[in-house]
């Protein structure tokens, strides 16, 4: 069974700078086998990308794409506290949280990005327990925010 890292590499996905907090937060809690990545939200130039409701000013591709690159952020964070992906044993739950328009049902559909991307890398061991939630708004007006919660070695 090929490493999380290895996997990443064969995928030809190379993970973004560890992110910032901005704000009073640590970005990862590493405690009792257990690692709490704290949420993600895409962030170019210090502003969301593509600000905005999914299902209004974000079509649901490119929320689900954001989702992803989320994730992306939220494993980077987690490489850097852990010092390799290779410590984590299992991704336990992934919260993918989406600015919804009023009417807007689809979040499980955004959620797919954060989760496939999981599975890809970290096998039947990324496939978490999820909550796709819409929320009426997110940080800097971001349309989608990931957190994750893993078990470590």
């Amino acid at each position: 069974m090929p490493t999380p890292t290895s996997r990443l590499s064969e995928l030809g996905i190379p993970l973004p700078a560890p992110p910032k907090p901005a704000g009073s937060y640590a970005p990862v809690v590493v405690e009792g086998g257990r690692a709490f990545v704290s949420g993600q939200v895409v962030v170019e130039d210090g502003r969301a990308l593509h600000p905005g409701l999914v299902g209004a000013e974000v079509d649901p591709a490119t929320a689900k794409e954001l989702a992803r690159r989320a994730t992306l952020q939220g494993l980077s964070a987690l490489a850097d506290a852990l010092g390799s992906l290779d410590r984590v044993r299992r991704v336990l739950r992934v919260a993918v949280y989406v600015a919804s328009a009023p009417g807007f049902t689809r979040q499980h559909e955004v959620a797919n990005g954060a989760t496939e991307l999981l599975i890809a890398v970290f096998g039947e061991n990324g496939r978490p327990a999820r909550v796709a939630m819409g929320a009426a708004a997110l940080p800097l007006n971001a349309p989608v925010e990931v957190e994750l919660l893993v078990a470590t070695d």
